[in-house]
């Protein structure tokens, strides 16, 4: 497997790639040491370039790695599929042995300047689309995605809908289990939204181009006390809050007697009849 790291430039193209050859496997290379870095690794077996994230590098340089990923498929006749290696959790075991593949030589070649034509308008402007997805699809979707490490997820903008993760109490006959979903705090307002509390570390999901939705995330270590929650927000009625069982069954149950204020209203009916 080949695998090149994403390097920036000071001038146009502002970005290259450089063939990694001294590890002997991918976790040689790709480990806590290189957590600011972007790498392309191309797999010759399953026709596969993935693109991975260190979970502090900078969203310039994701961003042109990506666009790198995409010309390395071009060079490759397109034969080629791109995937995101961020998507899967480091504790899966498919992301673990993905680690153990051997670095070799391929027919990949390295991009650099000469590989770019001239500058253009909006040469590498980003089609996505900012249309508002579907949000239970979004939600199943983004869940989906494992969460950075040390980080917690405070709040989830789908739309124009903010959402916080709370701590919901399932029952299973004789067993209970905590699990954590997210909750509709309501709809944003119209304007601009500051979220000041805390410093916060944002992540994007896009699908098919598609933002699915925003995440902020906070250290989980964070022992910062957060401010009084200023975002003017339109609350949502909630009908399904718990309530008695009997309430239940006496709103279904027939009286046996009509209440006195009817009684005297069918009286008076029945004498005007007369």
């Amino acid at each position: 497997m080949q695998i090149f790291e994403v390097i920036t430039l000071k001038e146009f193209p502002f970005m290259e790639t450089r063939d990694v050859l001294q590890g002997q496997i991918i976790s040689d290379i790709i480990n806590d040491t290189s957590i600011k870095r972007v790498f392309l690794l191309v797999d010759h077996d399953t026709k596969r370039i993935w693109t991975y994230n260190g979970r502090q590098s900078s969203l310039k340089v994701q961003i042109y790695g990506s666009i790198l990923a995409e010309m390395l498929r071009r060079q490759l006749k397109l034969f080629y599929r791109v995937s995101a290696l961020n998507m899967y959790s480091s504790e899966d075991n498919e992301f673990k042995k993905f680690f153990e593949n051997q670095i070799s030589g391929g027919r990949a070649k390295p991009i650099n300047k000469s590989d770019f034509s001239k500058p253009r308008p909006d040469r590498y402007g980003v089609d996505v689309s900012i249309s508002n997805p579907k949000a239970k699809e979004a939600i199943e979707y983004i869940n989906q995605i494992p969460q950075p490490e040390d980080f917690v997820r405070r709040f989830m903008i789908i739309g124009g809908t903010i959402y916080t993760d709370e701590e919901i109490t399932e029952s299973i006959i004789k067993e209970e289990k905590t699990i954590i979903q997210p909750v509709k705090l309501g709809q944003l307002n119209k304007g601009f939204t500051f979220f000041q509390d805390h410093n916060y570390s944002t992540r994007l999901i896009i699908k098919e181009r598609k933002i699915q939705g925003i995440e902020l995330f906070i250290y989980k270590n964070d022992k910062s006390s957060p401010l009084e929650l200023k975002i003017p927000i339109i609350y949502e009625e909630k009908f399904n809050k718990p309530g008695s069982i009997n309430t239940l069954v006496k709103a279904f149950k027939i009286p046996d007697q009509l209440p006195e204020q009817n009684q005297n209203h069918q009286k008076d009916d029945s004498i005007n009849k007369s």
